[in-house]
Order: C-alpha cells, then structure tokens, then sequence
C-alpha cells in the first residue's frame, strides 16, 4: 500500500534538506534518498564557504537572502553556522577586472600579500577581497534542517532509490526502494542524477551536465594564520585555512557522468607541485581527498520551478556550486510555489527582496519550458 503525501521530494542532499524544512508544519512531506546516509553525494564535500560576490547576478542576489535566512536564526544555535572569512581573488589585471564582481572590491598587491603572506610577490599581478563572504558550517545546516522537518513531522527515507515515477491522475505514484508513495507534487532535488529522474518520470530532461570539482586537506609546514582569507586564482585553484592545516583543490570544471565521483590520479599532486612553487606552504602530504559534482543548466542559472508539461513535477536542480550559498533563499521561494499551487504568481506574504529574486528567476525558470 502506498504512503500519501502532499509532497514527496527526491534526494536528500541540501536542496532537498532545505526545502523540507521550509515546508515542514505546512504540508505532509516525505525526503526519499537513495544512499543510506543523507548528503552523502556533493553536499557532503563542500567548500564551506558562502560567497556574494561569486555567479551570475541571480545566484548573487540568492545567496544575501540565503545570508539573511541562517543569521535569522544564528540566536538558536549552540553554534553559529556562519563564520566571517573573506574570499581574495588573485591573478592578472584583465582576469581579475572579469571575474570580479560589484561584491568585491579591488586591493593593491601589497595589501593581498598582507592578507596572505604565504603566496610569493610574483604569483599574482592583481587582487579582488570580497568581505561579506562566510566560512559555512555545513553539517551543522544540514543537521538543522533536518531535525527541524522531522520535528515537524517530514518523514526521512534512506537507501530508498527510486526505481519508477508514474502520473495518476492528479498526482504521483513514486516507488522507492521498497517504499511506495503517493504525492501531488513530486519535487526534483536528485542533483546529478535530475535528468535520469526526469526521464524515469516520463519528463523531458533538461540536459543538466554534473562537473567534477576535487579538493583535499592537506599538511603543511607553515599553516595559514588565522583570519587568512579563502584564496583563489583566476587560473584556477584555490585555497583556505582548515585547522593547522589547508584545504586546496585545483578548481577543475570536467563534464562526468552521474557517479559516486572519486579523486583521479595526478589531480590533487599536480596542484601540490604547483601551490609549493608559488607558496611558502611546504604542503608535505595529504590527509584527504574527494570529489564532488556541480551539476548546472547550460545558462548556470538554477533551475526552478514547476514543468509546465508534467503538473505536478517540480524541478530543484542545477544549482552548481552555489548550492549551499542559495539553499535557504531557493527553499523559501519553491515553499512558497509549491503551496500556492504550481502557479508563477508571488506566493502571499512575500518580502520585497523576494519578489525581486522572483521577477529575476521568472525570465528564465519559473515554469520549466511554460
């Protein structure tokens, strides 16, 4: 027999946390992931930092709502999970003049090298610090969201793959492992596998590409020094302080398959070789390395919204590598979809900002292929 749901959202990772949490007390909701641990895929190898001034002018005006939501609730945490950490950008002139955006402001060489001892003079031509960026405790969100939806009555399935996905009438008949439900809305949070998702729904996929990024911790002989910014390079690496000693990656944007992605050889050791040439670091070894991936649409703007041709099917995909730093402005606004309906309307109740980020998401997203 089949569970009934208002909403059943597929895949555990932070879209889908989040969401159920905006949802929760609201509608009768169930999380269906098919690991046997929530967040097991790329939301458990983030960064960890929440950066404004970092994606196209959507995703930027997404992540202050973000910013504003956690703060929102900072007082009711035994932790916060934001901490300030700047975000330095270096390379050349011209690189930088592109990259940088109305967030960050430009600084002289001499004040990145104070900020960053550790990187040798000629290294770089020129600098962006963007001062409102965040070290975020992302666990600590994740573990927020989650216990928040459950107390509220969202119920959590794991090692619960989805296996069909068919429409009945005016809803949704979900089968999940040994699970069945039933739903009005069926909500898309499957990351990189949104568009296998799509075609085992029978909805036309969206040609979302998942991208490898690897990263690693590793030992150092001179650790950064508290309050060192998160560094990264037009060029592509980046690198900021983790404890006594730094987290690294070499920024690699490579079209995968959607997999349970893993380090390749010679990714993690030829950034090493790179960063002690133009670094004081002596990275001697590394402790841990993974690799995530940032599935995106072809434009890099999230993909939100009802699909006009499938009522009912909701997409909350392609968020990049902006998942975290716009999970809570994007939850708020599908919540707000999805309760009124599946219209393309301002949900009541809705804040100026908001509103705005909807007028911005409507030229391109709102009603998938409307």
């Amino acid at each position: 027999m089949s569970a009934n749901y208002d909403v059943v959202i597929v895949g555990g990772g932070i879209a889908g946390l989040s969401l159920a949490s905006a949802l929760a007390g609201r509608c009768r909701v169930a999380v269906v992931e098919a690991e046997q641990t929530l967040a097991y895929h790329t939301s458990g190898r983030s960064a960890r930092q929440l950066i404004p001034s970092y994606g196209p002018p959507v995703v930027r005006e997404l992540t202050e709502r973000t910013l504003e939501l956690i703060a929102m609730e900072e007082g009711t945490r035994p932790e916060p999970v934001l901490s300030p950490r700047s975000f330095m950008l270096i390379g050349d002139e011209a690189g930088v003049s592109r990259e940088a955006s109305g967030y960050m402001h430009r600084i002289s060489h001499t004040e990145a090298l104070r900020l960053c001892p550790a990187l040798h003079p000629d290294s770089f031509e020129a600098a962006g610090l963007d001062t409102g960026s965040y070290a975020c405790n992302a666990p600590l969100l994740m573990d927020d969201h989650r216990e928040f939806a459950a107390a509220e009555g969202v119920e959590f399935f794991t090692g619960a793959r989805v296996h069909s996905v068919q429409r009945l009438g005016t809803g949704w008949q979900i089968g999940a492992g040994a699970e069945a439900f039933q739903a009005g809305v069926v909500v898309n949070a499957g990351g990189a596998w949104a568009d296998e998702l799509a075609v085992l729904s029978g909805v036309e996929k969206l040609g979302l590409q998942p991208y490898r990024r690897t990263a690693a911790i590793v030992d150092v002989e001179h650790p950064l020094r508290t309050g060192t910014p998160m560094v990264a390079s037009t060029g592509n690496f980046y690198f900021r302080p983790d404890g006594q000693h730094v987290l690294i990656s070499p920024s690699e944007s490579v079209p995968s398959g959607a997999e349970d992605a893993q380090p390749r050889e010679g990714d993690v050791e030829a950034l090493i070789t790179r960063l002690n040439s133009i670094t004081s670091l002596g990275i001697r070894g590394i402790r841990q390395a993974w690799t995530g991936l940032r599935t995106e649409a072809a434009d890099g703007v999230p993909v939100v919204g009802f699909d006009a041709e499938a009522p009912g099917f909701f997409w909350l995909a392609g968020q990049g590598g902006y998942g975290f730093q716009t999970s809570s402005a994007i939850a708020e606004l599908a919540a707000g979809l999805i309760l009124a309906g599946g219209g393309a309307a301002t949900p009541a109740g809705t804040n100026d900002l908001e509103s705005r980020t909807i007028e911005a998401l409507a030229a391109t997203r709102w009603s998938i292929r409307r």
